[in-house]
């Protein structure tokens, strides 16, 4: 009876199905799951490196010439002319070492010898058997000259040119030649920086 049941109803039943399936209910597909997207790596500039700092080479300063007394006018000679340097200034490597620390002026027994320029007499007298007078200039600056039977007393204010005394003997000179220094703050200069012309240069004969 069950063949002739399904005969008689198979129609009816797929009449229903036609007629009910546009309202049929669309399944909803699970959406795919999608990875988020990855945001793009921002570009980064590339870092430039510090230059290293370098330290500025440091030129190697020249000698210069020490400055003029204030208010003083290149210094003169303390012989008369004609003016001839025996023996040049050599500054000594140490404060002790050997040299010669000022400059050797060709001059004869009993010349006159004068002031270089103004100033107070700090010293006349003997030193090591030597005749000598110093003058303080001022601003640091000392000469001192030898052998001088000197003329004036400590304590007497010269001017350029001014008479000091007369060459006299003893010393590497002897007679024959003035020593000529200078002290700047205590330390020995050349006076060829001070003074105001250049002499021609002479040898002597050798005793």
């Amino acid at each position: 009876m069950t063949r002739p049941l399904l005969r008689r109803f198979a129609p009816s039943l797929l009449l229903s199905v036609v007629l009910l399936a546009p309202f049929a209910v669309p399944a909803q597909a699970t959406p795919a799951r999608v990875a988020p997207a990855q945001a793009a790596p921002a570009r980064v500039a590339p870092t430039q490196a510090t230059p290293a700092r370098v330290a500025p080479t440091q030129a190697t300063p020249a000698r210069v010439a020490p400055a003029q007394p204030a208010g003083e006018a290149r210094w003169g000679w303390p012989v008369g002319p004609p003016v001839a340097v025996v023996e040049p200034y050599r500054a000594p490597p140490t404060p002790y070492a050997p040299g010669h620390r000022g400059i050797d002026l060709a001059a004869s027994s009993g010349a006159p010898v004068l002031a270089p320029a103004s100033g107070t007499v700090s010293f006349s007298g003997p030193v090591a058997g030597r005749p000598l007078v110093a003058i303080d200039h001022g601003d640091g600056y000392v000469s001192a000259i030898e052998p001088v039977s000197g003329l004036v007393e400590v304590g007497a204010v010269v001017e350029p040119g001014a008479p000091l005394g007369q060459v006299a003997l003893g010393g590497h000179c002897d007679g024959r030649c003035v020593h000529f220094g200078v002290r700047l703050h205590g330390e020995y200069v050349s006076p060829m920086l001070l003074l105001d012309s250049v002499p021609r240069a002479v040898l002597l004969p050798l005793d």
